[in-house]
């Protein structure tokens, strides 16, 4: 892509309202815009950056043998009542009539709905068990919204549901989404760690919280300096000291709830009468399993967990592109035409690429060295002074490392590093 054909609106500006890096950054980058209390929307940057997070979910969740769904945001307020959790659920839920006086609501999430598509398609345990998904908008009303992307009203949540015959095998995909989510935080470049958690509105007998670590973390967690073992302080005192798991020592961190799964036993599937025939043809409920990942809000993470003083630092699986050209005059015939053969010869190799080819009076060099470390691609080759000799600089954005290397060298070099 060209920057100067791409809507890449940055600025230098703090958004007055705006506290977090996270926030700060995506907006003042360009990837999001706000317009509203906790409503955002993803420009092309952060459109592309959400469907390469988004497409890693999804490709983890299928190879774990997930089915992917698609419900309406939409639901029927029946549904809810069915649970009781139209009354528990409190303001969050989002209610309204249509035209002809029905209550709806914006799903925060679709537990509800999800049973009711099993218990109208799943009638045997020979079809069982059964893991369905869906990457999907959820609207929760949040009294105050904040922090961007962290704890916005609208926000794009993977939600999967497992039903099962058992709790052994419930319990078994539990595990199996424990691992799923562990290879899809690892994919990322996130560091985190998996808690014991209170399991709240959704209910269960238990469950599981993946938390990215960083300081502007929310949830205050307990973790083990000897092993891979962290509570959130609602199921461990902050004033242990010793790890339950392997005896040693705990310390207090910062997290980000990023995904949660649950093991829920019949929690939904009994008040909404969602039965099978079970291999003695008795009518029995599904037990169920519930597994979600913020997805919208693994940006905000990725940028919280890295970042600098200069712009946000993408991982590799998450950055828009891998590659700015900055074409340093862009006005010099012989420099646009070596960043038009590197733009080719990137994208020739599978290479996601942007060639900053901005010619306008407003954007000198200067400007377009701010704008690559305000948007964090993970290298820059500049093509400047050096080109006339054959050189150019290969730019690594996290730590700003600067190496001086032939043309004819610096693709291989960046695949060298991607290897």
């Amino acid at each position: 892509m060209r920057f100067s054909k791409m809507l890449i609106p940055t600025t230098k500006e703090t958004p007055n309202d705006a506290v977090l890096a996270s926030h700060i950054l995506l907006l003042r980058a360009g990837f999001i815009q706000s317009i509203g209390s906790g409503l955002y929307n993803f420009l092309p940057l952060g459109k592309i950056t959400l469907d390469k997070v988004r497409a890693i979910v999804k490709d983890e969740l299928d190879k774990a043998g997930c089915q992917e769904v698609h419900l309406p945001i939409v639901t029927p307020q029946t549904l809810w009542e069915e649970t009781g959790r139209a009354d528990k659920f409190g303001k969050e839920l989002l209610r309204f009539k249509d035209r002809h006086e029905n209550d709806f609501v914006l799903s925060p999430t679709n537990e509800e709905a999800m049973v009711n598509l099993v218990r109208q398609t799943v009638k045997s345990y020979k079809q069982l068990p059964l893991n369905v998904y869906q990457i999907n908008w959820k609207f929760r009303d949040e009294m105050r919204p904040r922090f961007g992307l962290m704890r916005g009203r609208e926000f794009l949540m993977k939600d999967a549901y497992s039903f099962h015959q058992t709790t052994e095998d419930m319990v078994r995909e539990f595990g199996l989404m424990e691992e799923t989510y562990k290879k899809i935080f690892t994919r990322l470049g996130l560091e985190f760690r998996v808690v014991e958690a209170d399991s709240g509105a959704i209910g269960g007998a238990g469950s599981k919280e993946f938390m990215i670590l960083a300081d502007s973390g929310e949830d205050t967690i307990m973790v083990c300096d000897s092993c891979d073992f962290g509570a959130n302080v609602e199921v461990l005192s902050e004033d242990e000291t010793v790890c339950p798991k392997c005896g040693g020592g705990l310390s207090q961190t910062k997290g980000i709830e990023a995904g949660h799964i649950f093991q829920l036993g019949t929690v939904y599937s009994e008040p909404m009468k969602a039965e099978f025939l079970d291999v003695d043809q008795k009518l029995k409920p599904f037990v169920m399993g519930t597994y979600g990942i913020g997805v919208s809000r693994l940006l905000a993470g990725i940028i919280e967990q890295n970042h600098d003083e200069h712009g946000c630092i993408w991982t590799k699986e998450s950055t828009p592109f891998m590659v700015d050209i900055i074409v340093a005059k862009a006005k010099d015939d012989e420099q646009m035409a070596i960043g038009e053969h590197l733009y080719h010869a990137f994208k020739s190799k599978g290479i996601d690429v942007l060639l900053d080819d901005r010619n306008d009076k407003k954007t000198g060099f200067g400007v377009k060295v701010k704008d690559f470390e305000l948007i964090g691609l993970p290298y820059a080759v500049v093509i400047g002074n050096d080109s006339a000799e054959g050189n150019v600089e290969l730019i690594t954005r996290d730590g700003l490392v600067k190496e001086v290397m032939s043309i004819e060298s610096v693709v291989e070099a960046v695949l060298q590093r991607l290897a």
